[in-house]
């Protein structure tokens, strides 16, 4: 039996997925640049064509930057993937958009608390 070895960016791609929250979505390039690599949008759609299954992602939650399904609107993954998006409560346009300043992801970045009076450079 073989084990397969899957890359560090594939693992982080898997992880970001995976934290994007019930009733948000995140784009490709989002994912990439979480991920560490911003050009990286086209190895995230690999990776959540090849591995959404064997790691469950939740990869209905992964769209286009402007906000659109990128499957085509006759196929099947099109409709399951609207389907999804609606049953969290995602609504879309008649044009099939969503609107991205409402139900995107925001990460948010953990700030640090500095003591007042103590350096910076120590905490």
């Amino acid at each position: 039996m073989s084990i397969i070895q899957i890359s560090e960016f594939t693992k982080k791609v898997i992880k970001q997925v995976h934290n994007i929250p019930f009733g948000k979505v995140a784009t490709y390039k989002q994912i990439a640049e979480l991920a560490g690599k911003p050009q990286g949008s086209r190895g995230v759609g690999w990776i959540l064509h090849s591995c959404s299954t064997a790691y469950k992602l939740p990869w209905h939650r992964v769209l286009s930057s402007q906000g659109k399904i990128s499957f085509s609107r006759k196929s099947y993954n099109f409709r399951e993937q609207k389907k999804r998006l609606e049953k969290e409560g995602i609504v879309f346009s008649s044009e099939g958009r969503l609107n991205l300043a409402k139900f995107q992801w925001k990460k948010r970045h953990r700030k640090q608390k500095i003591k007042m009076g103590e350096p910076k450079m120590f905490t």
